[in-house]
Parts: C-alpha cells; structure tokens; sequence
C-alpha cells in the first residue's frame, strides 16, 4: 500500500476545484472561507460571472465567497490541493484537461461509482485521495448554490497511489474547518462500497420510475410499497460485496432510511432530485455504467449473479 509525502506535509493555502456543479459549488463556497479557491471551468461565460460577483451559499449556510475562475489550468498557478468534482463520466477529460499542471497538489477525486482513481492516475503522478460524498445542493445558477443535505464526506488515500494518511487528515480538518462535514480513514474501501450499493439502488429506481428519493423508498407496509425493490437491490449488493471480500462500514437499507427522513416534513411527494433521475430528464448522459455497472462486473468477477442490478443496469444503459 503506497503512501506518498506531499511536499513534506506543507499548510493547504491554496484549493483548485475542478468541476462546479452542485457538490463542486459547495466545496467553491465553503472552502473559500478557509483557503485561496480557485474554479477550473469549462465555460468562459462560468468563469467570468464566478470572477465578477463571486459563489453565493443559502440554505444551510449563508456565504458569499471570491474566487478566481478560468478555463484554463496555466493561468490558475499552482495549488496545494485539487478537488474533482465533476461526475464520473467527465473525469477522463477533466484529467486530461490537468495533465501537466498542478504538480505540487494532492488530487481529492468525488465521484460515485468505482474506478475514477485509475482513469486520474493515466494523466499525471499526483497522490490521489478517494472521496465519497452524501452531502448535497440544488445549482441555481453559475454562481448561487443551496446547501441540502449536510452529511459527511469521507476521504482516504488511494491505496495504490496515496498521500500519506496524516495529509489526508489535513484535508478532512480543512474541510471542516469550512463548515462542511469530512471524516478520514485509512481505508475507504468499506465506505465506498456502502455508497456504491445506496446509489446503485436509489438512483437507477429513482431514473426508472421518474421518482425523486421519497419516504416511498423506505416503506415496505404493502406489497407494492417500493421499499420491497430498494431493499431487495441492496441486499443483493451486499452480497456481492461480501462474495468480492469487502466488509462494510455502514448499512445501505439505514443510509436510505436516513437519508429520506433527514430534514423532510410529512409531506411524502417531498424528495431529493437524485443525480440520475436529473440526467434522464434533461437527457444527459448518466452514470449508470459507472454505479450500477460497477457492481454487476464486481458480481461477475465473483462468479455471482445479480440479477436486480443487471435488469436495472441494462434498462438505463439504453436511455
């Protein structure tokens, strides 16, 4: 297991987010508080409205934070950490994109799914921290983000090509410093893998049934109550994550159950748009490959069938 020094543990002033949509519009505003934060677009017009009047947090926070933005890596200078927070679909050419720059940053990747640390690696030597996130926002525009869903993320050092754990507590204390929520561990792998089996279930039903994550997806009163196929999913991906060796850290039924009760009144129809599900309505490409497919090949490589996870999967791979 590599463990990297990062610049022999120097102070995190300076944070490139790579990716500003929700969560990245998050890490923008909050971290802009604690650290110099600089924004890697892809749009010129992004860029220049982030310059000008800066990224506005509301709902769980209230900031109104400065940034400098370009579309252009050379132009940032160098950093101390980069976060990529695009979706999982967008990391090669995000990387791509860095290739040359940079060369002194650690690399935060937060995507769900499994396997963006590999595709990063391709494209240059930073040492690289895995990132799950449960936080989440609503975009408004360019530059206003509302702060949802106020729950952790959880950081460690990529096994094969990380910095050494010290540093990666060194981010989590940034982050929350920021007001955000960061948790580390030295091994990741059972948090991803809890993540991975939540998304996987909620988010594919989610873009099939045109259904934001509601309190319908934790019931089980009835026999038509979705709770039974949400259930069903994820102790299917449980199984597959004990048949591939993996313990782990927390239980995707109780994640869900938290996660539709957080914050809601007793409104049922009242429920967070998952990624997944806004894809399908704006067509966009979704990251159903990336999620739920992770598992079906995981399942594979095991010699076990998933068949909830491979009808869900090849029924979105085809939107």
């Amino acid at each position: 297991m590599l463990r990297m020094a990062v610049e022999s543990m120097q102070e995190i002033k300076k944070v490139c987010v790579v990716g500003a949509g929700a969560i990245g519009s998050l890490f923008v505003g909050h971290l802009g508080t604690v650290a110099e934060v600089k924004v890697l677009t892809r749009r010129e017009s992004h860029a220049r409205d982030l310059n000008e009047s800066g990224l506005q947090v509301s709902g769980k926070s209230r900031i109104a934070t400065r940034v400098t933005a370009s579309t252009d890596p050379g132009e940032l200078g160098d950093v101390d950490l980069i976060i990529l927070a695009t979706k999982a679909a967008a990391v090669e050419a995000s990387s791509r994109r860095l290739q040359g720059n940079f060369p002194n940053a650690a690399l935060l990747l937060v995507q769900n799914g499994l396997g963006c640390e590999q595709v990063a690696h391709e494209f240059g030597d930073w040492p690289l921290i895995s990132g799950v996130t449960f936080m989440s926002g609503t975009r408004h525009s360019d530059i206003h983000v509302e702060y949802e869903l106020d729950t952790p993320t959880w950081i460690g050092p990529w096994a094969e090509h990380g910095p050494e754990f010290a540093f990666v507590k060194q981010v989590a204390e940034l982050i929350n410093a920021s007001g955000l929520k960061a948790e580390a561990y030295e091994d990741l792998l059972p948090h991803q893998w809890s993540k991975l089996i939540f998304n996987s279930a909620v988010n594919a039903i989610s873009a099939m049934t045109d259904l934001p994550h509601i309190k319908s997806f934790a019931k089980q009163d009835e026999l038509t109550d979705l709770g039974h196929l949400v259930h069903a999913m994820m102790d299917e991906g449980k199984a597959i994550a004990a048949a591939r060796g993996v313990e782990l850290a927390d239980d995707p039924w109780e994640m869900n159950v938290q996660a539709v009760s957080h914050g809601q009144s007793g409104d049922d129809e009242y429920g967070h748009v998952t990624s997944m599900l806004d894809d399908v309505r704006n067509r966009r490409l979704t990251e159903v490959d990336w999620i739920t497919g992770s598992i079906v090949r995981e399942a594979q490589k095991a010699g076990v069938r998933a068949p909830y996870h491979e009808t869900l999967y090849l029924s979105l791979i085809h939107i």
